[in-house]
């Protein structure tokens, strides 16, 4: 168990995911008890085991199910009744399971390492967001102008993009030099299954960039969900 848990802290420390399954009620006869845990990485193998056969591939593949939504869950299997002898679980009692999801959290991609970049890297990390900054520009993509950051990437936007993990905890904060580059990248983002993206600029800004990505096939609706133009809602003009 101790392999288990030290794993768990190795996922999270490498910014990779898996789910954890714990038996947290067994009733009759079971294959293992409440505390058994099985850790199931996204590649659907598995560490440790809740008592193998088909509950156990049940489980693995409802634990695949959880990554992808990203909410923890309780399944139940009944391992009584005929069913239950047809598919080889032929214990004769229940179990409920609780399916965990481990990853080291919510992280936030700056794209752009300017001005604005340097406070919100701050705040985001304060807040208990892991943080990453992208900028083509080595003098503002660097570890001493962002020591908050886990991931500094100096290169061009174009090639950074093709190399970074989005997930549905990643917070997307476009706040690059320039209207090419936001495009860029804002385009580049409505493909990805992040939670938040947001745009820094004037609402003339924004309705421009809108207006060439629609030209260019992206539909309304997901350019609607673009927080933009970035920020708390304080009612001045931009």
């Amino acid at each position: 168990m101790a392999d288990l848990y030290e794993e768990i802290l190795r996922i999270k420390s490498e910014g990779r995911r898996a789910v954890l399954a714990t038996i947290v009620r067994a009733q009759g006869s079971t294959p293992r008890e409440v505390g058994a845990k099985m850790l199931v990485y996204e590649d659907g193998s598995i560490l440790e085991t809740i008592g193998g056969g088909s509950v156990e591939a049940a489980v693995i593949r409802e634990a695949l199910e959880t990554l992808a939504a990203g909410t923890p869950r309780l399944v139940h299997h009944d391992l009584t009744g005929p069913e239950a002898s047809d598919v080889g679980m032929i214990c004769g009692g229940t179990l409920d399971i609780y399916l965990e999801p481990i990853w080291s959290g919510a992280k936030a991609f700056l794209f752009g390492g300017g001005h604005v970049a340097l406070p919100v890297a701050r705040l985001a990390r304060m807040v208990g967001f892991r943080v990453a900054v992208i900028d083509d520009r080595v003098e503002f993509a660097n570890r001493d102008r962002f020591p908050e950051a886990e991931e500094v990437w100096a290169e061009e936007f174009s090639s950074a993009l093709k190399k970074l993990k989005i997930d549905r905890e990643s917070y997307l904060v476009i706040i690059t030099r320039g209207h090419s580059y936001d495009q860029t990248v804002l385009e580049w983002a409505l493909g990805t299954p992040a939670r938040y993206i947001g745009m820094i600029g004037s609402r003339k800004k924004t309705q421009t960039i809108f207006g060439n990505l629609k030209e260019k096939g992206v539909a309304a609706e997901k350019l609607a969900a673009v927080h933009a133009p970035i920020g708390l809602d304080i009612g001045a003009l931009t």
